[in-house]
């Protein structure tokens, strides 16, 4: 049965939890039963008396997880013990076709591939609303000049909306590939011990069909025992690929907070503690959160791989550690859209601080500009850009203002005039189609998500 690896009081929504707990892991295999034995009942393969008994017993409710570990003492199968327990509920007639056909995995299987399929209507939104809020932040700050940095280093002007924009775009595109994967990934098998449908003959494929037209899932194209492990790896990929986007920015969002930079401040709320030892500190526990539980998604990835290769038809290597590694990934990506959704919701930004740090390196910023100027004029690019780093060199050595030092040398005053120079020196100049980048990525993500309006 499903085993929670997380200490479900600490993380993963209500909604996310109930997926995977033990419960209700046995009313997906309960219901794969009920809707193995209607289809079977629909083209004669069993009368259609057995089969809408054998469904409605299935569907019930009243067999519990509790009376399949009871079994499971004696059998020690979870799948027979599961079995067994819904024989006790029906009658003689129709105990004999209770999971006829079917083999252990095609509940196993077919339930994570529930388990999955729900799991993703839970994040698909979730995501899409991330996406949403930082495209609206976009607009919000498209017209903000802030530094670009690379390297850890000044390099150019940005528009401060521009980081925003960047991850709307991703977070828009994980949407794409959560509808993309649905395809290859929600899977319905029930075609027996190897995957040939032996005891339902012909038939199999159109029982298959129906199932999973029942389950609101795809009928496998082929297996073995098992649905191809390379299904179940492209899901964590993927949920480990949105982790990874929300890590990257939660460690912009700790860089920007950090005291020397101090753009942004993840909420502090009253009565709130930094620390227990210094009473100043307001530190990006939430983001820092995220970027722990991203390591611990992306970890799985590794494991799911792993799982791909199996012996023959199949064997048991994959199964122990799978039922870790799907609930693992689910409940913490659902985590951590919750806690970036709150961050980025009510983000502190410091408009004043951000501009600010533009003049820290005292003009220099604005280099790849006075470059452009110089070229603009003439001078080839490699003696232009000699002379730019010249002089933004000797300047800092001084302690001067880039634009003084500038106006001061000969290779720049010989080529610009005073006004000339002034007017490279405004930061509002300099956003290039920052304004019209960020319009375009928010009509592309309002499309990509206006479903989830």
């Amino acid at each position: 049965m499903a085993i929670l690896p997380i200490d479900s009081g600490r993380y993963g929504t209500k909604e996310m939890l109930i997926i995977f707990s033990e419960q209700k892991k046995v009313d997906y295999q309960l219901e794969i039963e009920g809707a193995a034995a209607i289809s079977q009942s629909e083209i004669g393969m069993i009368s259609k008396s057995v089969g809408k008994e054998i469904f409605k017993i299935a569907v019930s409710g009243k067999i519990s997880a509790k009376r399949i570990k009871q079994l499971e003492v004696k059998s020690d199968h979870d799948t027979a013990a599961l079995v067994e327990s819904l024989s006790e509920k029906c009658s003689k007639n129709a105990r004999p076709w209770i999971h006829y056909g079917l083999t252990s995995n095609d509940l196993v299987d077919t339930s994570n591939s529930m388990q999955m399929r729900d799991a993703l209507q839970i994040i698909e939104p979730k995501v899409a609303k991330m996406a949403s809020i930082l495209a609206k932040k976009a607009i919000k700050y498209e017209k903000i000049p802030a530094v670009g940095r690379t390297h850890g280093q000044h390099a150019s002007i940005i528009s401060f909306g521009l980081k925003f924009a960047n991850w709307a775009a991703e977070m828009a595109k994980h949407v794409e590939r959560i509808e993309e994967i649905k395809k290859r990934i929600l899977i319905c098998k029930t075609l027996g011990v190897v995957g040939t449908g032996s005891l339902m003959g012909a038939k199999s494929l159109e029982v298959q069909k129906r199932v999973a037209k029942r389950l609101k899932l795809f009928p496998a194209e082929v297996t073995t025992q098992v649905i191809p492990r390379e299904r179940y790896a492209e899901y964590v990929f993927e949920l480990a690929l949105i982790g990874a986007t929300l890590e990257k920015i939660a460690i912009e969002i700790r860089n920007l907070q950090r005291t020397e930079i101090a753009e942004v401040a993840e909420q502090f709320k009253k009565g709130q503690m930094g620390s227990s030892a210094v009473p100043v500190k307001r530190n990006p526990i939430k983001s820092e959160r995220v970027s722990s539980l991203s390591k611990l998604v992306r970890s799985q990835v590794a494991v799911s791989f792993e799982n791909i290769p199996l012996w023959h038809e199949r064997d048991l290597s994959n199964s122990a550690n799978e039922r870790f590694v799907i609930p693992t990934v689910s409940i913490l990506v659902d985590e951590m859209l919750e806690t970036m959704t709150r961050i980025v919701s009510n983000l502190m930004v410091n408009e004043k601080r951000i501009v600010d740090n533009l003049y820290i390196t005292k003009g220099q910023i604005f280099a790849e500009f006075v470059l452009e100027a110089l070229i603009k004029k003439g001078i080839p690019r490699f003696v232009a850009y000699k002379d730019v780093q010249r002089v933004a060199f000797e300047a800092n050595d001084k302690g001067m203002q880039y634009i003084d030092a500038i106006k001061k040398d000969k290779a720049f005053s010989s080529k610009l005039t005073d006004k000339e120079i002034d007017s490279i020196f405004s930061p509002e100049k300099h956003l290039g189609a920052s304004s019209a980048i960020i319009k375009n990525v928010e009509k592309s993500v309002q499309n990509t998500i206006r479903k989830f309006i």
